[in-house]
């Protein structure tokens, strides 16, 4: 499933999860993992929060880095940032881990890695790393970015690829 799709299925995930509170299923450190299911349809999926914001003066919204997990779509551990605004229109995010680059197109206010391949290399960069960070442009054209802890990411990605 890659970008349009993507998008649909994330945007569709997070209108369940509006419709009834996804469940905690473990905290792994800096990472959260939850499970939720909607119209028969099981999603998992875990979540950081940045450590560090920048520019510090301006608000940034709720901003998340995931991996999802929809077994009934044969998805694992898909990538996505959303941040409380949105991104200058047809920009990319730039995900470093450890000095290993990653770009992620955008949509509004998501963000997401265009090919399998490259998501899969960017999930491995991430369970075998120290710091990741994110950077990107809002649509007033302000650079953002955000520092996450890769501490948990690894045994949440694992908790959630067997997601029922």
């Amino acid at each position: 499933m890659r970008p349009l799709a993507a998008l649909l299925a994330l945007l569709v995930s997070f209108s369940a999860a509006a419709q009834g509170a996804p469940t905690l299923l473990e905290q792994f450190n800096d990472w959260e993992a939850y499970r939720f299911e909607a119209n028969g349809q099981v999603t998992c999926y875990i979540l950081s929060k940045p450590k560090t914001l920048s520019p510090s003066n301006r608000n940034h919204g709720d901003v998340f880095f995931f991996l999802t997990s929809r077994p009934g779509e044969n998805v694992t551990n898909e990538v996505s940032v959303l941040v409380g605004y949105p991104f200058a229109p047809d920009s990319t995010v730039t995900v470093d881990v450890d000095g290993q680059k990653f770009t992620l197109f955008t949509k509004e206010d998501g963000a997401w890695v265009e090919s399998t391949a490259e998501e899969q290399q960017l999930v491995t960069a991430m369970r075998a790393g120290r710091s990741m960070s994110v950077s990107g442009t809002s649509a007033r054209g302000t650079n953002t970015s955000y520092t996450f802890s890769l501490s948990g990411v690894t045994a949440g990605s694992n908790r959630i690829q067997n997601c029922k």
